[in-house]
């Protein structure tokens, strides 16, 4: 019995470490990042496929263009389906506010003097200087995403096609990837079928 016991504390202390992990991970994530969830890939790819190997990174670009897809903010999407693929629901609330709480902090910190400084042209260049940045990440970021998903012509074809229709006619992100989903599906299962067929 006091084995037994044992055995249960160490049990919750690993999952409590765990808790603590998917917190502390996601907290930093979106203390340290700018620009908004596409800016936090590089950031993640880092923290969760190379540093932690909590998943792939076809599985964070999964979780990405799931996050696109639904409603709500990206990157609080994506820390939540980590969460919940490593903890369930328990975990999925441990990331979520991991990743809002730095946020939420920040803004109400500055939320009461920054009518002060909005015009200061100190305050304008560093937000210059903070824009560009962001967009270095974006453009790391869709180079690392594309050199993984972009494997021939047929995937070639979907990015050129999707960036045009985004680009030249402003069409929403989100029926792009739907659009671009039903298209991934209907290739695949074909494909399958001509297998299928020739064996």
């Amino acid at each position: 019995m006091p084995q037994f016991g044992a055995f249960g504390i160490l049990d919750t202390m690993k999952k409590f470490r765990e808790y603590f992990d998917l917190f502390f991970v996601f907290f930093r994530i979106g203390a340290v990042t700018f620009g908004g969830g596409l800016a936090m890939l590089p950031i993640l790819e880092r923290e969760l496929v190379a540093r932690r190997k909590w998943m792939s990174s076809e599985q964070l670009i999964d979780y990405y263009a799931i996050g696109q897809a639904t409603p709500g903010i990206i990157s609080v999407n994506v820390a939540t389906f980590v969460g919940f693929q490593r903890r369930r629901i328990p975990g999925a609330l441990v990331t979520t506010i991991g990743i809002v709480l730095p946020s939420i902090i920040v803004i109400c910190a500055i939320a009461g003097i920054l009518g002060a400084f909005a015009d200061s042209l100190l305050v304008q260049r560093a937000l210059r200087g903070i824009n560009v940045s962001v967009a270095v990440l974006l453009l790391v970021a869709v180079f690392r995403v594309g050199s993984k998903t972009i494997n021939d012509w047929i995937t070639a074809l979907v990015a050129l096609c999707s960036f045009g229709v985004i680009v030249v006619w402003n069409t929403p992100g989100v029926l792009v990837v739907v659009a671009s989903g039903l298209l991934g599906f209907l290739v695949r299962y074909r494909k399958e079928r001509i297998m299928d067929d020739e064996s």
